[in-house]
């Protein structure tokens, strides 16, 4: 088994940033590929990005060149730097864990999920 723990989110006013850090446990060898993934309320979860062991990544078109995924394997650890927010960037944020070679850029490549952190901007 595998467990991921999220921290870093908050309330930020539009034009912030904000980190986000998951850091994994547990099985790792089964966190080939990481990412992240995110639900607004009344809305499915989306992918937002994913990022391999290579350090090979992919964003979601609406977060390309605001947001940026980075991992530090020696510490199980994935990153999200979150930048220029928007209102409509308000969701729980979830970690995913993926033991496959293919990004994690659908909910059903993901093995593991962490619990959620909630991201909100204000206008």
């Amino acid at each position: 088994q595998v467990q991921l723990v999220e921290s870093g989110g908050g309330l930020v006013q539009a034009g912030g940033s904000l980190r986000l850090s998951c850091a994994a446990s547990g099985r790792t060898s089964n966190t080939y590929t990481m990412g992240w993934f995110r639900q607004a309320p009344g809305k499915e979860r989306e992918f937002v990005a994913s990022i391999a062991w290579s350090g090979s990544n992919t964003h979601a078109d609406s977060v390309k060149g605001r947001f940026t995924i980075s991992r530090d394997n020696a510490k199980n650890t994935v990153y999200l730097q979150m930048n220029s927010l928007k209102p409509d960037d308000t969701a729980v944020y979830y970690c995913a864990a993926g033991s496959t070679f293919i990004q994690i850029t659908e909910a059903t490549l993901v093995g593991y999920w962490g619990q959620g952190t909630q991201v909100t901007v204000s206008s």
